[in-house]
């Protein structure tokens, strides 16, 4: 999943769950600034705190080999 994908679907996954980026990041753990980074797309972030996040929708984020 590139960077645009990730952020385009957690953005979406948050909005289809009626939640604002506060009571995300309040929920699944991880700081309002990491969600907001994330939702921008922004490069630096940590994988564990991607899978923290997306584990509140049961998805995951995983590397995979490139074809």
């Amino acid at each position: 999943m590139s960077k645009t994908n990730l952020s385009a679907t957690v953005k979406a996954l948050r909005r289809e769950y009626g939640l604002t980026q506060e009571e995300l990041a309040m929920k699944s753990g991880v700081g309002l600034c990491f969600v907001r980074s994330l939702e921008q797309g922004k490069a630096s972030l940590r994988m564990d705190k991607v899978n923290q996040l997306l584990d509140m929708f049961n998805y995951e984020l995983t590397a995979t080999k490139r074809l």
